[in-house]
């Protein structure tokens, strides 16, 4: 019978999906994820002295929540319980409290209790769990895709540690599906050639999910027929079995940049239709959100400027958007900014007037007129022409050389009368025509 038991027990572990028999056996297998398990770091410490505290991983789905939990459970000394959020309510609770409590008094061993997707805890749910996780009568280890300030209630978010998973960067999934491929005792009995572009299409795609790409790997295997033995997936295959399009969109490479220029040109060229379809190419093909914001941000002041300074805000508010609330429903903020960017009216004196004072530079520099220097420092003596208050005259606003001597003739800023740069400029000439009066 046991030779029965372990025959079915391999046949059923063949039957597990690649992603499930890939997880990782060790830490060090544990990739993308330096920030909270490289050596010397808290919760890496924390795993191998076995002193764990109550915590709760976050981050979106393939980025290693659950797996993290599972070598927690097999490194660690203490009674370990795993409870699904869906399908448990406060009977299970109790119950998993009272055996916690036998362990407790009668073995001297405490519990950890592992809830995944604990955001579905309503927050009954929560408050019956809280004297306990407070009490130390169990640790508890919660993992949620969504954000834990939001979904998890505040009284027992403060008795527990939060660890951000990040989403796997691309070089790691490919590291991760070459692995399985030569390591899966499935996958290495068989004769599997995966082109690198293939790897690459899977890696991209995947949105930083490793199980994605590992179930669309296996997926492009199953259904390949080997010829001469040997089962080739190419980015075609790849592209069926991840159900995206080969999108021409290299990150290394031309496209990529002749993609960002297309953009740019199209914010700065007040086209939105034309802003929104190269927006639309760059997120299709997984470029990185923080990266097209920042892009945005440049726009922002390099061709709306002062024209309509708001742009900026607006740019930078998306920036901080996106990070904090992730894709896919980033794709929506940067839109509105670069529409926001497409729709404005346009001046580049900033861009200008700065890229002029600084050719000057690389000839003549001068020296800082004496009456605009620091009066604090030692040694400062007064100068014949004394500094003048711009506050203490009408407007605040008074005449007085500012340039050093040699670049007093030098024009850096020419405004443009457009927008909120038109108004800023006609004030700026009433103020002065009010001071030659």
């Amino acid at each position: 019978m046991d030779l029965i038991d372990r025959v079915g027990e391999k046949y059923l572990e063949n039957l597990k999906p690649l992603s499930d028999r890939m997880k990782p056996k060790v830490l060090e297998e544990v990739l993308g994820q330096n920030h909270i398990l490289g050596e010397g770091k808290m919760l890496r410490r924390s795993i191998e002295a076995d002193r764990l505290s109550s915590m709760i991983f976050h981050g979106p789905p393939g980025t290693g929540k659950t797996s993290v939990a599972q070598l927690i459970s097999k490194m660690t000394h203490s009674h370990f319980i795993t409870i699904n959020a869906v399908n448990s309510g406060i009977k299970e609770i109790k119950e998993m409290v009272g055996r916690a409590k036998e362990m407790l008094d009668f073995h001297q061993v405490r519990t950890i209790v592992f809830i995944d997707e604990i955001h579905r805890f309503n927050k009954i749910q929560q408050d019956a769990l809280l004297p306990y996780v407070e009490k130390g009568v169990v640790v508890l280890i919660g993992a949620t895709t969504e954000n834990p300030y939001f979904e998890v209630n505040p009284a027992l978010l403060s008795r527990c540690l939060v660890f951000e998973l990040m989403p796997l960067p691309e070089e790691d999934i490919v590291q991760i599906l070459r692995h399985a491929i030569t390591a899966d005792p499935v996958l290495k009995e068989q004769a599997i050639e995966v082109t690198d572009e293939a790897l690459s299409f899977l890696a991209n795609r995947s949105s930083g999910d490793a199980r994605r790409a590992l179930n669309g790997l296996e997926l492009g295997i199953l259904t390949t027929r080997a010829v001469e033995g040997v089962i080739t997936i190419d980015e075609e295959i790849a592209a069926e079995c991840i159900q995206k399009k080969v999108l021409h969109y290299d990150k290394k490479g031309d496209n990529h940049y002749d993609v960002i220029s297309a953009f740019i040109k199209s914010m700065r060229g007040s086209d939105p239709d034309a802003t929104l379809h190269y927006l639309a190419r760059m997120i299709a093909a997984g470029e990185d959100p923080k990266f097209i914001a920042r892009r945005i941000i440049i726009a922002a002041s390099e061709d709306v400027g002062l024209a309509n300074p708001k742009a900026l805000e607006v740019a930078v508010a998306a920036f901080s958007a996106v990070n904090f609330v992730g894709m896919p429903e980033g794709r929506i903020i940067l839109a509105e900014a670069a529409l926001y960017n497409a729709l404005s009216l346009k001046s580049n004196s900033a861009y200008l007037g700065i890229n002029r004072a600084l050719k000057d530079l690389e000839s003549r520099q001068g020296r800082v007129p004496p009456h605009l220097a620091d009066a604090t420092k030692k040694g400062f003596k007064k100068t014949p022409e004394p500094y003048l208050y711009p506050h203490d005259y009408p407007l605040a606003y008074v005449k007085q050389d500012y340039l050093p001597e040699d670049l007093r003739q030098r024009v850096y800023y020419e405004g443009k009368k457009l927008g909120e740069e038109k108004r800023l400029n006609d004030f700026m000439e009433k103020v002065k025509a009010y001071e030659d009066l």
